[in-house]
């Protein structure tokens, strides 16, 4: 596996994926154009040391972005403090 942080670009904060984090145990993140879904899941499994539980992945006009469903032994605020998130 390549460096996660060439993966995972930065994450990705708006009122509705805040919501997300508290309410679903999940995180969005701006990740590389040509990354891959098992690709986001290492990435973000290597940095948190937490067990994901699933990847979507979706583009728009402002580029590529992953939600990351972190498994319900973690939590998803815990990985958002640590990347300076809140």
């Amino acid at each position: 596996m390549t460096n996660p942080y060439d993966i995972l670009l930065k994450p990705f904060v708006t009122e509705k994926s805040m919501l997300q984090i508290e309410r679903e145990n999940k995180l969005w993140f701006v990740v590389a154009e040509k990354s891959t879904r098992s690709e986001v899941k290492e990435a973000v499994e290597s940095i948190s040391g937490m067990k994901v539980a699933g990847v979507n992945i979706l583009r728009d006009k402002e580029g590529k972005k992953a939600v990351v469903k972190i498994s319900k032994d973690y939590s998803a605020e815990e990985l958002a403090t640590k990347l300076g998130i809140f």
